[in-house]
């Protein structure tokens, strides 16, 4: 039988079920959800699943991430809300690539642990489901298993195997509609020139669960744990000296109460120039350089190469001595007299991130 996965959150307590109501089938995973986006995110399920079907001894096959032909079928369907006639469309597109896989390897099974989420419609499931096994002659399994306390039996072995809990279907446009639901920033979708991994981006869970892997595959005792904190993420930083765009580096957490403000520098302090407003601090860059241990040749080099966030925030207690500061830190090349314009759009809000202790 080929089961279509969608996730470990939703597969795991599928597929013990599923082993234990068919024991005489070969289950095979099949991962294939082009919905899912950003990239990263995807590569972070699709690591998960085969964490979780390794741990129940069940092969698993990649499809094809082909996102671009997803998205052309979903077209004009973009603000439908969860459960409405995009999901419909999604839903034939990954099942119909599954029953195809499955009778492709010689199958004549199917399922999808779809039908546990519960986000989503059995009824619709079921239906697509009932009219590709007619199309194709290959028999859909329909279970449910999100009822008799499924639900909450699929949580306790979410927690207990460690697995990621992801906090949104997975398509962008049902992502979008959430965050804007929360009132939250989507900050899933920011991905820096820099490739700097940020504090509870996609990325950073990605290093986490990597790394929880590597725990497992070592036998060495974890736990991952939640911890609330003060999230940040720059949105655009422009410099000018006397009118002209310099290259300029904005340190992390650094705000202004305005988004524009005009200054000069009023004094200077162990090579740290300060404005005269908003206490807004310029390094050139070499002393960023002293201060960080680094030797970075140009300000661009930095853009492109910075250093990791906790070696910034790292930088930015040693030129503020204050934990929690938010002053805006700006590091160019030189420092020059002038009239300084710092055009500085972030933010700061109240985040969740896991980590492994």
């Amino acid at each position: 039988m080929l089961v279509h996965i969608c996730c470990s959150v939703d597969s795991h307590y599928f597929l013990e079920r599923i082993q234990k109501d068919y024991p005489e089938e070969k289950l095979i995973g099949f991962f294939y959800d082009p919905n899912i986006h950003p990239y990263n995110e995807y590569r972070l399920r699709y690591l998960d699943v085969e964490y979780s079907c390794k741990k129940l001894g069940i092969d698993l096959i990649e499809g094809n991430y082909n996102l671009e032909t997803w998205l052309k079928k979903v077209k004009g369907l973009e603000q439908e809300p969860e459960k409405g006639d995009r999901c419909t469309v999604c839903f034939d597109d990954r099942l119909e690539t599954s029953v195809k896989k499955a009778i492709e390897l010689g199958h004549n099974k199917f399922t999808t642990t779809l039908l546990i989420s519960p986000k989503k419609s059995q009824d619709k499931l079921e239906l697509i489901g009932k009219n590709l096994s007619l199309k194709y002659n290959c028999d859909f399994i329909f279970k449910d298993y999100r009822s008799g306390q499924g639900t909450q039996i699929q949580g306790k072995l979410v927690k207990e195997n460690s697995l990621y809990r992801q906090n949104y279907c997975g398509c962008l446009f049902g992502l979008e509609q959430q965050r804007e639901h929360q009132n939250k920033i989507m900050d899933e979708m920011f991905n820096p020139i820099s490739n700097q991994i940020l504090p509870e981006s996609i990325e950073s869970r990605l290093e986490l669960y990597k790394k929880r892997d590597s725990l497992e595959e070592q036998n060495i005792p974890y736990k991952i744990i939640k911890q609330r904190f003060l999230n940040y993420r720059l949105l655009s930083g422009i410099t000018k000296i006397d009118k002209k765009i310099v290259p300029s580096y904005f340190l992390c957490y650094s705000k202004l109460n305005k988004t524009k403000i005009n200054g000069r520098i009023e004094y200077e302090k162990n090579e740290i120039s300060y404005l005269n407003r908003e206490e807004v601090k310029i390094l050139s860059l070499e002393i960023f350089n002293k201060i960080g241990k680094s030797n970075y040749k140009n300000v661009k080099d930095l853009i492109y190469n910075p250093p990791t966030f906790e070696s910034e925030l790292n930088i930015r207690n040693k030129i503020t001595n204050n934990q929690y500061g938010l002053s805006t830190i700006v590091i160019i090349e030189k420092v020059l007299d002038g009239k300084y314009e710092i055009d500085l759009k972030a933010t700061t809000y109240e985040d969740v991130k896991e980590v492994i202790i």
